[in-house]
């Protein structure tokens, strides 16, 4: 007896760049986890099942919060063996790391997503997560590490003999 066999047969094939490699100095202080369930909703003409299309979307993001360090001056005074460094600037979000999981696409007859609409979801969703952690503690949060980060920078200097001396921030007209 004979017994046909279907095979799978995949080819797979990728292409990957490098385009840049920049140098920066940030310090992460804090991550903050996010969990948002998104829903988007729309409809062409009239809002019925032929004409409506919706996705729900889970999105799971880590937010790094912390400062952008190129902002920072150094200057040092051998002989009074004092350093001299700027207040850290504001803290500010980093770096948003996140993923999609999506839930329930329904499309109507006469409507579907096409691949500008997920690009837009994609974007909508990141932006939600920036507004969310923008709203959150994180910002407080990454500030008050900052100020530990200075008093780890300080207890290091002055355990060498050395003084730290912190400028305040310039007010912002």
């Amino acid at each position: 007896e004979w017994v046909a066999r279907s095979r799978v047969h995949t080819t797979q094939n990728a292409t990957i760049l490098l385009e840049r490699i920049q140098k920066v100095a940030k310090l992460t202080t804090v991550e903050g986890y996010f969990s948002e369930l998104y829903e988007n909703r729309s409809f062409q003409y009239f809002d019925i099942y032929p004409f409506q299309k919706k996705v729900l979307v889970r999105v799971k993001a880590k937010v790094s919060a912390g400062f952008d360090l190129e902002q920072l001056s150094l200057e040092t005074d051998q002989a009074g063996k004092t350093i001299w460094i700027n207040a850290l600037p504001e803290p500010t979000i980093l770096s948003i790391d996140h993923d999609l999981d999506y839930y329930d696409i329904s499309e109507g007859l006469f409507t579907s997503f096409s691949e500008a609409d997920y690009n837009k979801i994609l974007s909508e969703a990141k932006d939600l997560i920036r507004k969310k952690a923008s709203e959150s503690s994180l910002l407080a949060e990454a500030s008050a590490q900052g100020k530990d980060f200075l008093d780890m920078v300080r207890l290091i200097a002055e355990s060498s003999g050395w003084q730290l001396k912190i400028r305040s921030r310039p007010e912002m007209k």
